[in-house]
């Protein structure tokens, strides 16, 4: 009985999602639409989106079940992408929304690069495309692993059946209702994962006997669990905190920033972004605090597996059926993140590499392709995660990583330091793209004795890229005129909160590359 309650829990679930999926359907109507939602995202809808499409299977699994098992030392990363996230809603958010604009009405990040440094090798795009194609694959996948884990732990089923089933109803909304889907989705699952990570501890709490015994029952398991300095180190530290300079090159959150109305609405989506995140965290931490507790007082009952804390937790405490919704949170969490992964990854595929070649495609043409850009990432996503080889956070924090060291620097000097040029961002972006990869896959720093722990692999990443972006910068020629003249026209208009249009093309443009959206205008020769 207790099964068949939550199976319907989970069937209402995603009856819903596919309803919303279907809804956006309607409001679809070409690639642009598809890809970025025409630019008519209300700021609570992004904020959310952005969120959820953030925090996946590690908020609901990943993280408390780091806690469960190591305390408060690593909470750091916790705090470090808090912080990031704040810091990349107030710097980055508004200037990305109008400088996209102006830059030729980019609807891509890797456009966007081409489009504000005026690549006319088309190489720029195509090797951002390449590096979110690579990293995207390792990302879906995780979110895969997760709905596998998800389905293991809460029926008892299997591993590979699960991670079909739930990467199976994500593309099916996610195919037909392309960004808009992804978005509004999002929006639901937000809410439930903030609900349920505000009722899970707080019940738990109190099972336990209320804020001081568990408390008082977790200092028995791990005296040290409160401590955030015992048992770690400085490189630890520094690593945790380091996802916080992830938030600058995740695609699938900054996309967000991209199709917000208007710049102005990035102050608003910042308190509601944030403030969701903050309260998100801290429920995770609780909730890992109350597992402690509660099987410490209950030494009879076992815990499936430490990234399962939440599950376990939910199943105890709740009638089964409401149980089910609470549970419906994890797959919130999970389906969030691949949908939006799945539809930056497609854009990556449609817009920046097949549409470097300068062939042209109907409206309608440009949806298909990108809903079958969709489908061929979630088929070779799954295909990896049927072996589940890592656990969630591994996979995840690879791919953060990745993204991170590659396009952060990148996004950052783009928008603030005017004489970044196309050179300088290629070099940088492989350079940071192959560090991250290289250090996170074989540990040369510890392998080597370079360190005595591993440091997490966006923090030499990262610097290579930025370092490298602006010495080959510097020793290249400046970007052309009117690169200049974009980029102070992009920082008077947030200076004043001016909405500004799409770039006009500079006369005498070589080809046609300018003219299309997404194509980087040529300057003039000589």
């Amino acid at each position: 009985m207790d099964l068949t309650f939550k199976i319907i829990a989970v069937a209402i679930y995603f009856a819903a999602m596919i309803v919303i999926g279907l809804y956006a359907y309607r409001k679809t109507t070409d690639g642009d639409d598809y890809m970025l939602g025409g630019r008519q995202l209300h700021p609570f809808t992004a904020a959310l989106s952005a969120g959820a499409s953030d925090m996946s299977g590690w908020l609901m699994m990943g993280l408390p079940g780091a806690l469960y098992l190591s305390g408060m030392v690593e909470a750091w990363m916790a705090i470090g992408l808090t912080v990031g996230a704040a810091v990349n809603w107030w710097l980055v958010a508004p200037r990305l929304r109008q400088y996209t604009q102006i830059a030729r009405n980019s609807i891509t990040v890797p456009s966007f690069f081409e489009n504000r440094l005026f690549d006319r090798t088309r190489l720029l795009r195509i090797a951002a495309g390449v590096v979110i194609l690579v990293f995207f694959t390792f990302y879906v996948s995780s979110g895969m692993v997760a709905g596998g884990v998800f389905f293991q732990s809460t029926f008892g089923g299997s591993y590979v059946v699960g991670m079909l089933l739930v990467g199976g109803v994500t593309v099916l909304y996610t195919l037909f209702g392309g960004f808009l889907g992804a978005s509004y989705t999002d929006v639901v699952q937000g809410l439930i994962m903030l609900v349920s990570l505000i009722i899970v501890p707080v019940v738990a709490c109190f099972a336990v006997g209320g804020p001081a015994e568990m408390f008082s029952s977790v200092a028995q398991v791990n005296p040290d669990f409160a401590s955030m300095t015992t048992g770690t180190s400085a490189i630890a530290i520094i690593s945790g905190l380091a996802w916080g300079v992830g938030y600058f090159g995740q695609p699938h959150i900054i996309v967000r920033f991209m199709a917000l109305r208007s710049s102005r609405d990035a102050k608003y989506g910042m308190g509601v972004g944030v403030g969701w995140m903050a309260l998100c965290v801290l429920g995770a931490i609780f909730t890992a605090i109350a597992g402690v507790a509660y099987f410490q007082q209950n030494p009879d009952m076992s815990l499936s597996d430490p990234e399962a804390v939440f599950l376990d937790l939910a199943q105890i405490m709740f009638h089964p059926l409401l149980g089910g919704f609470v549970l419906a949170a994890v797959l919130a969490a999970i389906m969030s993140t691949v949908s939006s992964q799945l539809i930056v990854t497609s854009s990556a595929l449609v817009e920046d590499l097949v549409g470097v070649s300068g062939k042209k495609f109907s409206a309608n043409t440009e949806l298909w392709l990108g809903r079958t850009g969709v489908l061929v990432v979630a088929v070779v996503a799954g295909a990896l995660a049927v072996q589940r080889n890592d656990t969630i956070l591994d996979l995840v924090g690879f791919a953060w990583a990745g993204f991170g060291a590659a396009f952060g620097p990148i996004v950052l000097l783009s928008l603030f330091w005017r004489r970044l040029t196309a050179m300088g961002a290629l070099v940088g972006m492989v350079a940071g793209a192959v560090v991250a990869f290289v250090w996170g896959q074989w540990q040369p720093d510890v392998a080597l004795g370079w360190l005595p722990e591993h440091l997490y692999e966006i923090v030499p990443g990262f610097l290579v890229c930025l370092l490298l972006a602006v010495l080959v910068s510097l020793v290249t020629p400046q970007p052309p005129a009117q690169a200049m003249e974009e980029f102070e026209r992009t920082v008077r208009a947030v200076k004043h909160g001016e909405e500004t249009e799409e770039a006009p093309v500079a006369s005498g443009t070589a080809g046609t590359a300018g003219a299309a959206r997404g194509g980087a205008a040529a300057p003039e020769a000589g």
